[in-house]
């Protein structure tokens, strides 16, 4: 989430690159991933055997995908469409010619690290490509307006804004150093040195877990200004600001800045949704038990199961699925990838479907909330000049008004293009909730009107604006997880379910996953590496192990196990 502040170590191709290896638990999926060796095997006894995905977002596909490369048979079960939060939109009511197949929105993930290796093996798998994000401030983004307090600043980089921006930008940089071991922790990554990666979160973990982003910051010598924090806040390092995120536990936030997941961004060609489809239609070249020509999407007969409705135990320790038809069927394993809170609310489960400090995890579970708005325009046109001081008639907007972070996503010169006029976080979210795309699209223009009064966006759009509150949909409740401070224990019970040796016998068989179970929730990178930890996890479970050359992450769990807080 690049903006005004840069990381606190420059990138560089002098080093080896950053990536989302640690710090909780430093594993090298990518590496496991391009394995001639493969992710392992299971006996041939259970070659065909039914295994359920609830779920079929990227990392239900993923699994599901990987799982039938060895030779088992998947059943998807999906509530609304194949992507989850990997949703991209077209818009109604556009005429442009030449818009199909190029107007379209990102409701949910829209901009992916460099960091998130493991997600670039699923996109260069199935021929995507990507191109540079617009984030604020970056080398692929003409111009940024910062407006705060009604006064506008127009930068094409740091250095033209204020120079209170700038020392903001040397705060924060502090701050991580003197309180967060932050270039040692960056060097450690690059150099996946494991024991030392976990001697300094070891330290970091304990005396931090019950610290919020706020109260991290206000400790600093650093930000012992509190026009400097605010103005951090309202523009931060993210887009739009990060004082909503000022709540959550600091441990949230270093775990995107070591792993550089705010820099450096990227979008797919195409739209993001694109990805767990092609995977869901793939035909592996390699796979074990199918016929070659074998995809997700054959085995289904072209399409998932419905919603799940029922989860409970039955005999034999098999775990059994209702589904909204009423079809009723019976697992030896399942691979849970949707978010927590449905367990509570939307799908009946038994109460021993999970040991009871599990479950109060998955109840402690905190989602924030975030809202977009798109409409499309008939052209670029915030690349006109203005006549008088030669600048972008309008730029990619940083704001304390209501819009937050408004983008602006160019398809070529005289094409038509698309403007993201507001994107927000909880509170600022939640003030959009009770209104109509239409009424959102009002206030929006109202509010980019007073910052760019000579700009008449309206007579630019072309059609119908899209809107999405992700605390509103049904089958999500929030857009993703964001830990509370003390809430480390319960993020390690999620994450570490798929070791499930040291369970009861009757708590095995279910297994969690999904960004939300990851330490890294709202990235697609956490998504998978849960992902691949539940494909262990089911091969585990029915018998199967991986290549001697080839370990996977549970076979090395004990080596790099998460730290480990005491409960009393």
């Amino acid at each position: 989430m690049t903006s005004t502040v840069p990381p606190a170590v420059p990138h560089t191709t002098a080093q080896p690159p950053i990536t989302m290896f640690g710090p909780d638990f430093p594993y090298a999926y990518d590496d496991y991933l391009a394995h001639p060796a493969g992710l392992g095997q299971i006996p041939a006894t259970e070659h065909g055997t039914e295994v359920a995905i609830v779920g079929g977002g990227l990392s239900g596909i993923v699994t599901a995908y990987e799982l039938m490369k060895m030779g088992l048979k998947p059943v998807v079960y999906e509530a609304d469409q194949i992507g989850g939060r990997l949703r991209t939109v077209g818009f109604d009511g556009c005429s442009a010619a030449g818009d199909e197949g190029v107007l379209n929105c990102e409701l949910g993930a829209m901009r992916f690290p460099p960091s998130s290796t493991a997600l670039q093996h699923y996109i260069d798998l199935v021929g995507l490509t990507t191109q540079p994000f617009p984030n604020p401030l970056a080398e692929s983004t003409p111009s940024t307006v910062v407006d705060l307090k009604g006064e506008s600043h127009y930068a094409e980089t740091l250095d033209d804004l204020p120079a209170v921006y700038r020392q903001v930008a040397e705060a924060w940089n502090a701050c991580l150093e003197e309180g967060a071991d932050f270039s040692d922790m960056n060097q450690a990554m690059r150099e996946r040195d494991v024991p030392r990666i976990r001697e300094i979160w070891a330290q970091l973990v304990e005396k931090l877990d019950n610290q919020t982003f706020y109260g991290f910051l206000c400790d600093s010598k650093a930000f012992t200004s509190f026009r400097h924090r605010e103005i951090f806040g309202q523009v931060g390092f993210g887009t739009g600001g990060w004082d909503t995120d000022f709540p959550n536990s600091i441990l949230e936030i270093l775990r995107v800045v070591y792993t550089e997941a705010d820099d450096h961004h990227r979008g797919i060609v195409g739209g993001s949704q694109q990805l767990p489809l092609r995977l869901w239609e793939r035909e592996p070249r390699k796979i074990v038990h199918w016929a070659p020509g074998t995809s997700l999407s054959s085995l289904h007969d072209g399409a998932p199961r419905p919603a799940v409705t029922r989860l409970h135990r039955t005999a034999g320790n098999r775990i059994t699925v209702t589904d909204a038809s009423g079809d009723i069927r019976s697992y030896k394993a399942v691979v849970f990838t949707a978010q927590s809170w449905m367990l509570l609310s939307k799908i009946d489960c038994d109460d021993d479907l999970f040991p009871i400090d599990h479950w109060t995890a998955i109840e402690r579970t905190h989602y924030m909330e975030s809202s977009k708005l798109f409409v499309p325009v008939d052209r670029p046109f915030w690349l006109d000049k203005d006549e008088q001081t030669g600048r972008d008639v309008m730029s990619m907007t940083l704001t304390d008004r209501m819009t937050r972070g408004t983008y602006l996503l160019d398809n070529g010169p005289d094409q038509p293009a698309v403007i993201c006029l507001s994107y927000t976080w909880c509170d600022d979210s939640l003030k959009w909730l009770p209104l109509s795309a239409n009424e959102r699209m009002e206030v929006m223009l109202k509010s980019l009107g007073e910052i760019y009064p000579k700009v008449d966006i309206r007579k630019h759009i072309i059609g119908n604006p899209v809107t999405v509150s992700w605390e509103n949909e049904p089958y999500f409740m929030g857009a993703f997880k964001a830990n509370l401070p003390g809430h480390y224990r319960y993020q390690r019970r999620l994450f570490t379910h798929f070791m499930q040796e040291l369970l009861p016998e009757d708590k095995r068989g279910i297994f969690l996953a999904g960004d939300d179970i990851s330490w890294t929730a709202g990235w697609a990178e956490g998504a998978i590496q849960t992902a691949l930890n539940a494909v262990w996890g089911v091969m585990h479970h029915l018998g199967g192990g991986t290549d001697a050359t080839n370990p996977g992450p549970g076979d090395v769990y004990d080596e790099i196990a998460p730290v480990e807080l005491p409960e009393d």
